[in-house]
């Protein structure tokens, strides 16, 4: 038999060496936030779960775990079937649940009978989860960082898109917070993820990168929608060089309207998003903006949205929280079209002396 168990730090550096990573608590569990790349074989599926507490509270804990016994046992027949029967005799699954190991311990060791080399997490997801949390500032602080600063409008996400593509290193928040950092960020019908699954996705995209190149970021605040930066990221990012991406005010103007298209096809949806800067802008002022957008006139509307609300307040927290922002190296591309990104993102990288280190 080969069935081994890992610390959760040992986990932490060593994912890319499993064939894969398997979940065993609930699908609700799962959902919340689980180890990067693992698929989820839940040995009690979230009504089961409930079922079965229920039981041990209301009837005996003996009950309860020969129920919780035969649905265990049924639901790894059921991942068995489905998941095992074509894997090879090298396959190695890492598996983990929450923190005792029943749940887990049960699959891995079926597995392991089977003849699988099979590893499990020792402490399960609470004690990666603490393993991955004390990692993280130091994780953050092992990189040089480029903050693209720009006002709102000004294409950061489409630079940063442009730099991906060109194989740089981009860590790009609003993506993995589903948020575009703005009371106007919502995107419709997207929903956004836990703050521990974010700080998971952070994590998992540094442990990617390389020390010796830089990594591209946005000049995010503390917060992006409901989730929040790491805050040994954040205080990197404000110490590191910055550049500021500038576009005329049109071109700003349309971009917004491409981007924030589902405003354009939702006027009440856009009207409502904008009834949450009543308390910062005024209510006479809200309610001018949403009368001219039931009008049809949405481009006078975010051209006033960019020049009297988020400019200033931008400007503002940019001197206050940005070290390196008043020396900022400017890049203009010249225009919003992803072309124009494509071809200032490869400057960027063809000439990096161009820019502050």
């Amino acid at each position: 038999m080969s069935l081994e168990r890992i610390s959760a730090e040992a986990a932490l550096n060593s994912l890319g060496h499993y064939s894969v990573i398997i979940d065993a608590r609930s699908e609700g569990e799962y959902a919340e936030d689980h180890l990067p790349g693992a698929v989820n074989w839940p040995s009690l599926h979230d009504d089961e779960r409930q079922l079965v507490g229920t039981e041990y509270k209301q009837i005996s804990a003996f009950d309860a775990k020969k129920r919780g016994a035969a649905l265990v046992a049924k639901n790894i027949a059921a991942h068995i079937e489905r998941e095992v029967l074509d894997k090879p005799r090298d396959w190695q699954p890492l598996v983990y649940c929450w923190r005792g190991g029943k749940r887990s311990g049960s699959l891995a060791l079926i597995l392991d009978q089977i003849g699988f080399r099979v590893a499990l997490v020792d402490g399960g997801y609470k004690a990666f989860r603490a393993a991955l949390v004390a990692d993280l500032p130091a994780l953050a602080a092992r990189f040089s960082y480029r903050v693209i600063c720009g006002t709102t409008g000004s294409g950061k996400t489409r630079l940063l898109q442009a730099l991906a593509a060109e194989d740089a290193q981009v860590l790009d928040l609003e993506a993995l917070a589903n948020h575009r950092s703005s009371v106007l960020g919502l995107l419709p019908g997207v929903a956004q993820p836990t703050q521990k699954a974010f700080d998971s996705l952070i994590w998992a995209a540094l442990r990617h990168f390389e020390p010796g190149r830089p990594v591209y970021i946005e000049s995010e605040s503390k917060k992006v929608g409901n989730v929040a930066v790491p805050e040994g990221l954040i205080a990197a990012m404000r110490t590191s060089a910055c550049l500021q991406l500038e576009l005329p005010e049109d071109e700003r103007v349309a971009l917004l309207l491409e981007d924030y298209d589902f405003f354009v096809r939702d006027i009440e949806f856009f009207c409502d998003r904008l009834g949450a800067l009543t308390q910062a802008r005024g209510k006479e002022t809200v309610h001018d903006w949403q009368a001219r957008a039931r009008s049809g006139d949405v481009a006078s509307v975010v051209r006033e949205l960019l020049v009297k609300h988020y400019d200033p307040v931008y400007l503002q927290s940019m001197r206050r929280n940005f070290a390196h922002y008043a020396t900022a190296h400017v890049i203009a591309p010249h225009d919003r079209s992803v072309d124009a990104m494509t071809a200032l993102a490869r400057q960027m990288l063809a000439e990096p002396q161009a820019l502050p280190a």
